[in-house]
């Protein structure tokens, strides 16, 4: 039977030394969250564990050190800082082998903390803007323990759960947390006019949310019959649907649907995803799936990455020893869109930072995460052009990768690769 409760009384099944999972991205239950941490003198050795989640996180506060220990699957910016000093714990993994991490109890779940559309006249809920690897955590949960709320968006899927399973429900009627981007700067948008043109029409896409994916969309209105397949999207896929140049007609798998594992963004995409019949949110383990990407053609991935080495090394978990995101669905989509029929994998990333510095660099630096390996990457981009490092040499790898970096830069990543490679001209 369905009997609200109030935060408090809902959180009650949260016990001392028990596993929490909490939702991902903009579903992370706030309210319920709120209610846990402020049971916190009744608690003590609380493991909670999540993806990328929005909202705040005073789970990760140090007067709470000794009752929640955050252990992050992937980073964001509400937890970094205290995983970088010490107080959360990052774990490593590959976004498609995070369910089967709760399926089989490597990391066993005690309760759930979710957040769903209110139930249908048949009693079904949904998961809304995020089925990820929380549909795997919610069944092997205990306890599971949902915010229904008004404002969350009925996906179709793998999101649907009835409230039969679910042990508690707390009301609320507030609007998501919403990611709003810029608008991509000057670089942004030539590395966008770089990766556009290597896109064929009847590809299918994944791109991870930021400002280089958006400029890459922006520049796709005159190409045909596109697909998606990706891990998650954003606003930006919204006025190539609305133009009909993303369909989904040639896609091997799911055809006309774009199939993903979560979305984040503004209303304006939560709205566009609210019953939509064309979106589908399924189980990630199977949206990352290899042997399920590959079988698109002309499978397109686009990622980015903090810095890239001239040999074609990829770190994008980490800035040398501090961990500022994740491993997620990087090598997933690099490997199955390298096995896909015209596929093509593809890294971008502006070639500075902000205050200037190289990141096209000689050699990673101390401590930073190999995400995906020289032997994996097919493209490199910048502003300054494309690298196209599948089977080549090391000596043809670093010419091409100086060639992508900054102008400012490529004098000393050239002598710097010299003395380190020993190459001879």
């Amino acid at each position: 039977m369905y009997i609200p409760l109030s935060a408090s009384e809902a959180v009650k099944n949260i016990k001392s030394n028990d596993n929490v999972y909490i939702h991902t991205a903009g579903a992370a239950p706030q309210t319920l969250i709120n209610a846990m941490v402020a049971r916190s003198n009744e608690l003590k050795n609380v493991n909670l564990y999540h993806l990328h989640t929005d909202g705040e996180a005073p789970y990760v506060k140090e007067e709470y050190k000794g009752i929640f220990q955050a252990n992050s699957l992937f980073i964001g910016t509400n937890v970094r800082k205290a995983i970088q000093d010490g107080r959360a714990n990052f774990i490593p993994c590959f976004l498609s082998e995070i369910p089967s991490l709760f399926r089989k109890e490597i990391i066993p779940i005690d309760v759930a903390l979710i957040q769903v559309s209110p139930p249908d006249r048949h009693g079904f809920c949904s998961l809304g803007v995020s089925v990820d690897a929380s549909k795997a955590a919610m069944e092997m949960a205990t306890h599971v323990i949902a915010q229904v709320n008004k404002q969350m968006p009925r996906t179709h899927g793998d999101g649907l759960v009835h409230m039969s399973k679910m042990d508690a429900f707390v009301e609320v009627d507030e609007p998501l947390h919403e990611t709003i981007l810029p608008t991509p700067s000057a670089v942004e948008d030539k590395i966008g006019n770089h990766v556009a043109s290597m896109i064929e029409d009847r590809s299918t896409l994944q791109m991870g949310i930021g400002t280089i994916p958006n400029a890459v969309l922006s520049k796709l209105t005159g190409h045909k019959d596109l697909g998606i397949h990706t891990e998650m999207f954003s606003d930006g896929v919204i006025p190539l649907v609305e133009s009909g140049v993303i369909n989904g007609k040639y896609k091997k798998i799911h055809p006309g649907k774009i199939v993903s594992g979560f979305v984040i963004g503004s209303k304006k995409v939560y709205d566009f995803i609210d019953d939509n019949p064309m979106v589908n949110l399924l189980d990630i383990a199977y949206v990352n799936n290899v042997s399920v990407i590959r079988k698109n053609p002309r499978q397109i991935s686009i990622n980015s990455a903090i810095e890239v080495d001239i040999t074609g090394q990829v770190c994008a978990d980490s800035i040398g020893t501090r961990f500022y995101s994740g491993v997620g669905g990087q090598m997933d989509f690099i490997r199955g869109a390298s096995l896909s029929e015209g596929g093509k994998p593809i890294i971008a990333l502006p070639s500075s930072t902000s205050r200037g510095q190289t990141k096209i660099v000689p050699t990673l630096k101390n401590g930073a995460g190999v995400v995906t390996t020289r032997a994996h990457v097919h493209y490199v981009v910048t502003e300054w052009g494309i690298a196209d490092l599948y089977g080549k040499s090391i000596k043809q790898r670093i010419k091409s990768m100086i060639d992508i970096a900054h102008p400012d830069h490529r004098e000393e990543i050239e002598r710097q690769a010299f003395e380190v490679y020993h190459l001879k001209s």
